[in-house]
């Protein structure tokens, strides 16, 4: 995993705070839940998460797309290191 090739484009770098957002948004709803139950329902609030969620996957895809890396497409492998051995056709009078 440690040579795992990442996408650092903007598009995938506004993406990738997807997560965090929903996280941070849900953390803020349940602390105005506590400060202020009396006005403020917890059950109703579904619409700040998905207003954050469409938010972000609007301002991912107005990003532009420069340096992506397409991760449908794998790499070739490696060649293998070449040892160094006896030439071909290295045998006395054979080929010369």
């Amino acid at each position: 995993m440690a040579n795992e090739i990442r996408c650092r484009c903007p598009q995938c770098t506004i993406r990738g705070l997807m997560g965090p957002a929903v996280l941070i948004t849900v953390g803020v709803l349940f602390l105005l839940h506590e400060v202020r139950s009396d006005t403020f329902d917890f059950s109703n609030t579904y619409p700040f998460i998905l207003i954050v969620i469409g938010a972000i996957l609007l301002a991912s895809s107005m990003a532009p797309m420069t340096d992506h890396v397409d991760y449908t497409t794998t790499p070739p492998p490696p060649a293998p290191p070449r040892t160094p051995g006896p030439a071909p056709n290295s045998a006395p009078g054979q080929g010369q």
